[in-house]
């Protein structure tokens, strides 16, 4: 499958700079499946459209392969990877993990201006739901748990999470034809968990609104089949408090 790549042209860039440029946008064409799995991408091409030497571009495609967006193959083609099931299964629980701390800690750590910031981002989402912008929403709902990061104080555990969870979005962002509302109501109730100062609420629903992946990936799998790697989950469930 070969398909047309949009890439904004790099200026008077070189190096680490031409290759983040080059990263984040093939990042969010193959998070968003405008480059569906399959999609064979060359070196020349992309350098060409980005108006760069090879070198950036082969940093950027080696840090997509490390995420397990691209097969890089020496002398053959480089195309999008299928979704792993594994690897979303292991990025829930990655995930999960470290975002059931932090909501517990934005809990006791939050003020009246983080609380303010998050409800102002609040109405971003619902206007991107009512518009029916998914792009948008997706955007909006990781910055949504980045800013809980930032009220708990531990951005860096965002960090880690960002580096875990590439296959994760490209299901999640899949999902919003039908979950997006769904996601926007939990975060409505994390939001009043915090604003009530109840730890406890805010980690039960943080459990079970990470959790829905588990519920949508058959109905993706099953809309979707092609996308999909034949691998299984091999990450334990984790249970409702």
């Amino acid at each position: 499958m070969v398909r047309a790549i949009e890439l904004p042209a790099v200026e008077a860039m070189r190096g680490p700079s031409a290759a983040d440029l080059i990263f984040a946008s093939l990042y969010r064409q193959v998070t968003t499946l405008e480059l569906p799995p399959g999609t064979r991408l060359s070196e020349a091409e992309v350098a060409r459209k980005a108006g760069v030497s090879r070198q950036p571009v082969r940093d950027a495609f080696w840090r997509l392969s490390q995420l397990g967006l691209l097969t890089v193959r020496p002398q053959r083609a480089t195309t999008v990877s299928p979704i792993s099931e594994g690897a979303v299964e292991r990025a829930r629980f990655i995930r999960t993990a470290l975002e059931v701390e932090t909501v517990r800690l934005a809990v006791e750590r939050r003020t009246a201006a983080t609380l303010a910031a998050l409800a102002r981002q609040l109405s971003d989402q619902e206007e991107a739901v009512a518009a029916g912008d998914a792009e948008r929403f997706h955007g909006l709902d990781d910055d949504f748990h980045q800013m809980l990061a930032a009220t708990a104080g531990v951005e860096y555990a965002w960090s880690l999470i960002r580096e875990q969870k590439a296959h994760m979005d490209r299901v999640r962002f899949l999902s919003l034809a039908f979950s997006a509302e769904q996601a926007l109501a939990d975060h409505r109730l994390i939001l009043a968990a915090l604003e009530a100062g109840d730890a406890d609420a805010a980690v039960v629903v943080m459990r079970r609104h990470l959790g829905r992946i588990a519920e949508i990936i058959a109905r993706i799998r099953s809309d979707h089949g092609e996308y999909f790697a034949g691998d299984e989950p091999d990450a334990p469930a984790l249970a409702e408090p």
